[in-house]
């Protein structure tokens, strides 16, 4: 079954893929054994393991000790662009949204803010912690500033929901743009509690700063999603 230039584990993780895609085997499903899948696909076991480990470093499957390999709940796609909210993209793609507030705060700007925020130094900013669940398990993680003279008297009942909504609609601000930019991170002890994730877990770090049509600065955030869990798109102009 190989095909001229590509490695024989490579294919065989590819069809593997194909099955999971088409539905052959769900999300929650567990895998045939090793020694099946050899027999399946007329390969070594060598050739299984390499092309399963393939598959968990994608998030297509994972392992637990002493019981097997079993399918992941697919990916959840995240745009880059176009500037669309959590919500709004989630809604979209018919997915039940929800939003945990860990923990509202305000707290006085330091320097790093201060410059990302366009503001000065000491101005009072709200700290709002979250967590996003998507289908009800845990997506990611974010930890989000807005400066107070922007959403004055915002409350921890408010930000259940969508900020975007809440900062265009109560405090009628239009938003324009978002900069943003994103790494690979691995969980901390901290983190990992609020994801339900391993610690070390791979995970994308997506940092944003989100701009009203005058070019001010309105929020910037950091959110943490499981690398298990999520991917990005991203859109080009030529």
């Amino acid at each position: 079954m190989k095909k001229d230039g590509i490695a024989l584990y490579y294919t065989v993780k590819e069809k593997l893929h194909e099955m999971i895609e088409d539905g052959n085997y769900a999300p929650g499903q567990q895998l045939p054994t090793e020694s099946d899948l050899c027999e399946k696909f007329g390969v070594s076991r060598t050739t299984i393991r390499l092309a399963l480990n393939q598959l968990k470093l994608e998030g297509h499957i994972y392992q637990i000790q002493g019981k097997g390999t079993f399918v992941s709940l697919p990916k959840i796609e995240q745009s880059v662009a176009p500037y669309r909210s959590f919500k709004e993209h989630l809604k979209g793609r018919g997915q039940q949204i929800e939003t945990k507030v860990v923990e509202l705060t305000v707290v006085s700007a330091d320097k790093r803010l201060a410059k990302k925020l366009q503001i000065s130094e000491q101005d009072a900013v709200f700290r709002l912690e979250r967590i996003r669940y998507a289908d009800g398990l845990p997506l990611l993680f974010s930890i989000t500033y807005i400066p107070w003279k922007v959403t004055p008297g915002l409350t921890k009942e408010e930000c259940s929901g969508s900020l975007y909504e809440l900062i265009r609609n109560k405090f009628s601000i239009q938003l324009s743009h978002c900069a943003e930019s994103i790494e690979p991170i691995l969980l901390d002890e901290t983190i990992s509690k609020h994801l339900d994730a391993p610690i070390g877990a791979p995970t994308f770090l997506l940092n944003t700063v989100t701009y009203s049509t005058d070019n001010i600065p309105v929020e910037y955030s950091h959110e943490i999603f499981r690398g298990d869990r999520a991917k990005f798109t991203f859109e080009r102009k030529l």
